[in-house]
């Protein structure tokens, strides 16, 4: 998808791991190949389209080709969101210049998972304390400096993607099977899957295709 007019992305990453957790990797295990696998996800707010994801690890290299790869399919300026990961602030002026209005937005979390008998208790996702917003490139609307969307589709991943459903023994064996996993599950949400509240696809509210797409259109695509 190239030259898109999205007016309102927000930026966040889901975490999740390839063959085992990043606490049992051994010096003899490739690093690029087995732990964390970070999904970066880029969504328009409006339409709900995922113009571009990148699956990694969370550092300066994959942050990059992240947003190296999400300015490529714009067309137009835009207002970014993203949370407070400090790779954002090089590689997002490395990608896009001054041609953003870019805010950061950062949650602060309550430990709310440790009961009141000291025991840890394990809950996907903590109350939030606190939140700030600031400006850092451009003029974004404050009003519009979010990542809830995004977040929101973080759920939805977790939910129709098993490997990626915490506490199970589903998660992916090999790096090029989840990277394979979440791009087709990225083109199923974006052309084949009903958007609830918007009657239609991403794709479709976005205007890159006029139709609904079926996983048999998904098979027999191919680029231009």
């Amino acid at each position: 998808m190239r030259g898109l007019e999205c007016r309102n992305i927000q930026v966040d990453e889901i975490w999740g791991f390839v063959k085992k957790k990043a606490r049992n990797v051994t010096p003899e295990d490739d690093p690029a190949e087995v732990g964390d696998a970070w999904t970066y996800v880029a969504m328009c707010a409006d339409t709900k389209l995922v113009p571009s994801h990148v699956v990694g690890k969370r550092d300066y290299e994959h942050t990059t080709k992240f947003t190296q790869d999400l300015a490529s399919r714009m067309k137009n300026r835009f207002q970014l969101s993203t949370d407070g990961m400090n790779q954002y602030l090089a590689t997002v002026d490395e990608a896009f210049g001054d041609e953003v209005d870019y805010g950061q937005i950062v949650k602060v979390y309550t430990n709310h998972w440790i009961g009141n008998d000291g025991e840890r208790r394990y809950s996907p996702q903590p109350f939030v304390k606190e939140v700030g917003k600031k400006a850092i490139c451009g003029a974004p609307d404050f009003a519009k400096i979010s990542t809830s969307h995004v977040e929101r589709q973080n759920l939805t991943m977790r939910t129709f993607m098993k490997r990626m459903t915490r506490l199970t023994c589903a998660f992916s064996k090999k790096m090029e099977n989840h990277k394979a996993a979440v791009a087709l599950y990225f083109a199923y949400y974006n052309f084949v899957k009903l958007h609830k509240t918007l009657r239609c696809t991403p794709a479709m509210a976005a205007k890159v295709t006029n139709r609904l797409w079926t996983v048999k259109d998904l098979i027999l695509w191919t680029p231009n």
